[in-house]
């Protein structure tokens, strides 16, 4: 047995910690203009699992995407890389 398939893994910041067992997390990434060849920046945010509510707002962390949980939730906290102090 072995893994159960391919689970995209992204790093992202906290924005938001108020709801219970969830985390709204902002993923950022550099996006190539196709005319005028500059970078913009794009964010996504995602709602997040974390079951022992750890997260604070600010922290840097490493999130994983697993199986529907609710509505809005298909992420999952892995790790938090960086604490916001």
């Amino acid at each position: 047995m072995g893994e159960l398939g391919h689970r995209r893994i992204q790093t992202g910041v906290v924005v938001s910690d108020k709801m219970d067992k969830t985390v709204v997390v902002r993923v950022d990434r550099l996006v190539k203009h196709p005319l005028y060849n500059k970078y913009i920046k794009r964010s996504v945010k995602y709602k997040v699992h974390d079951e022992k509510n750890s997260c604070k707002a600010g922290d840097k962390v490493q999130i994983v995407e697993c199986r529907p949980l609710s509505k809005d939730k298909r992420w999952a906290l892995r790790q938090i890389l960086d604490s916001a102090a």
